[in-house]
């Protein structure tokens, strides 16, 4: 690898007067840019991988944005342990630590339109199918509105729509008056067929977006983990993993582009620094960058040379970077890029990017390029050359004294992640609720179970057992109606002091666990706490899944029961109320999410419609 010069990065070698010689660019001239286009295969990734490898060596500040997963972990390899420390490594499919990075957090309150403008520019390129003007003006609303209330994200678009008490809140702490009009005079004011019809759209994608754990985890966290300020201006290495084959398709542009924009604004901010000679160069590598194009791409194009916020970007062919409708990108990055550098290419793309080679290169000669050649126009202290042609370097081989991998991501785990448990658990308790049980029980079995090296753990949270492998997982739909569990049912034949007696009892009730509601008089210690959790709001599931539950136990009685093989979701419920178990749903003294409202009505328009319990039936049990 090259290191003669710490100004100048090596790429390519070119025949001049039949010596072959080294050439590469200076540190001044990336700042006007530099753009790479040529088909899968030519050698694209490995150009500008090389070109990442020397800023690393040299000292400088990177951030690699990497849809497919492989550039950035053969990054990784070639680390010099000197800049150990230096790793953020953003890797959203990492299953035990999250990064927290959200995108509503403000390097100022001035940049809140900025912000928000971002947003809707990305969600417009990845929803171009499904976007309307209405989704943008309602949406924009939301994003402006929760960003002058401390410590929101996200996950608070789709409760600000449904919520009243938390529109409330937030509308409270507004302080544009437009947007504050918006919430009071015209969303409050709308019919519920209406605004149900307008925020259907929303609800369906970005719920969608949500709804992934990789992706809550990583927006869902009120504080960013990362300072993109502090990533640019003190040189860090930022390496963004967000491999399409992982996290999907959109999951991987959403992040990328709401980095990209980020970064954007934050290299927007050093305007505060005064002397530009004082703003460190920081490079931005962009692989199949048309994942990510948009309009922040133009902007950064456009503005981002003076904030020393350098752009390399690399992708297949031109057509990916107009939709049919806007053409912005395109113009900007063939408006504005000083280096220019072609690999073989279609012919539509090779009658294009003929206007920027000819006279020297036509068409021919673009399409028929062999792998790892190269046609460029170079920029050359402020001047683009003419175009010449070249082969690039081959990929560079680890250097000596390289961290290993599982060092890197280690340090950087233990800098700017946190664990899975303690970021669900935050969401959580945002959300009004508790971690889900497979979520818990999982981690807890983990530990716990191969402790006492037994078949059973204990709850993360509610400390009560059960058992690995989900036997139990009816205890959660069994919370959810406001039933307490226990674990071990009364003998057959005998009355209990819990308000079930024996004469109440089912063969499926004698054969499952039991059913009890609990007197303080009677428990054990760990019902008592196990009741306390609960008393807290412990548990509480949303429609779907306490359906989802139902009908597990369903299934479980009806197999320990066969006569039971034909209850219905309605008497499951009347199974439970006539044991005398079902109790109001506790939620933090708030009132229950609408989802679980739903659930207890629709159980009570069942009880009502089923015919009142034979009295002579009674007396025989």
């Amino acid at each position: 690898m090259p290191q003669d010069n710490k100004d100048v990065v090596y790429f390519g070698r070119t025949d001049f007067r039949g010596a072959s010689r080294l050439f590469g660019i200076k540190r001044a001239d990336r700042r006007q840019h530099m753009y790479v286009i040529g088909k899968s295969g030519t050698g694209k990734t490995t150009l500008i991988k090389n070109m990442a490898i020397q800023d690393i060596f040299n000292g400088d500040g990177i951030c690699v944005v990497d849809p497919h997963g492989e550039y950035v972990e053969e990054l990784l390899e070639k680390i010099p342990r000197s800049r150990l420390k230096d790793v953020v490594y953003f890797n959203p499919a990492d299953p035990d630590y999250h990064i927290g990075f959200n995108i509503l957090e403000l390097p100022d309150p001035k940049y809140k339109h900025l912000v928000a403008s971002g947003l809707m520019g990305i969600f417009t390129k990845i929803w171009a199918g499904v976007w309307s003007a209405r989704m943008e003006y309602i949406l924009n609303n939301c994003v402006l509105a929760l960003m002058d209330t401390p410590n929101t994200t996200l996950l608070g678009v789709t409760r600000l729509l449904v919520d009243k008490e938390y529109r409330a809140a937030i509308v409270a702490n507004i302080k544009d008056p437009v947007v504050r009009g918006f919430w009071i005079n015209e969303y409050d004011q709308w019919q519920d067929r209406f605004r149900n019809e307008a925020i259907v759209p929303i609800q369906n994608k970005v719920g969608q977006f949500l709804s992934s754990a990789i992706i809550r985890n990583i927006v869902g966290q009120a504080k960013s983990t990362i300072s993109i300020d502090d990533i640019m201006n003190t040189r860090k290495i930022f390496l963004v993993n967000v491999s399409k084959g992982r996290i999907g398709e959109d999951n991987s542009a959403l992040l990328g582009a709401m980095i990209i924009t980020k970064i954007q604004l934050h290299a927007m901010e050093r305007v505060r620094i005064k002397d530009e000679n004082m703003r460190p160069d920081f490079y931005l590598y962009v692989d199949e960058f048309q994942n990510f194009a948009t309009d922040s791409f133009a902007n950064i194009l456009s503005e981002a040379r003076k904030y020393r916020l350098n752009l390399i970007m690399a992708h297949q062919y031109i057509g990916q970077l107009s939709d049919g409708q806007s053409t912005k990108v395109r113009d900007a990055v063939f408006g504005n890029v000083g280096t220019m550098i072609s690999f073989r290419v279609g012919a539509a793309d090779a009658e294009y990017m003929e206007k920027e080679f000819s006279p020297e290169f036509d068409v021919q000669d673009l399409v028929n390029l062999p792998n790892r050649h190269i046609y460029l126009k170079l920029m050359v202290d402020g001047v683009a050359s003419r175009p010449f042609s070249a082969s690039t370097l081959p990929p560079f081989s680890p250097p000596e004294g390289c961290a290993t991998v599982e060092e890197i991501i280690n340090e950087s785990r233990r800098r700017y992640a946190k664990p899975r448990i303690e970021v669900e658990q935050e969401i959580a308790n945002w959300s009004g609720g508790a971690l889900p049980t497979p979520v818990a029980k999982s981690l807890a079995s983990e530990s716990v179970g191969k402790a006492n090296g037994s078949g059973r753990s204990v709850d993360a949270l509610g400390k009560r057992p059960v058992r690995s492998g989900g036997e139990y997982r009816n205890v959660d739909v069994l919370a959810t109606l406001g039933i307490e569990f226990s674990e071990n049912p009364m003998p057959a034949g005998r009355s209990s002091s819990r308000g079930v007696s024996a004469a109440h009892r089912s063969p499926a009730a004698d054969s499952a666990p039991a059913i009890v509601s609990s007197t303080p008089s009677s428990q054990s210690e760990s019902t008592r706490a196990d009741s306390s959790a609960t008393a807290k709001g412990k548990r509480l599931l949303v429609k779907r899944e306490a359906h989802q539950e139902a009908e597990s136990l369903k299934q479980k009685m009806s197999s320990e029961a066969p006569k039971e093989k034909s209850m219905s979701l309605a008497e499951l419920a009347k199974y439970a109320e006539t044991h005398e178990a079902k109790k109001d749903i506790p939620h933090h003294n708030k009132k229950n999410s609408p989802a679980v409202e739903d659930l207890q009505q629709s159980i009570r328009q069942a009880l009502q419609q089923m015919p009142p319990k034979n009295s002579n039936e009674n007396e025989a049990g």
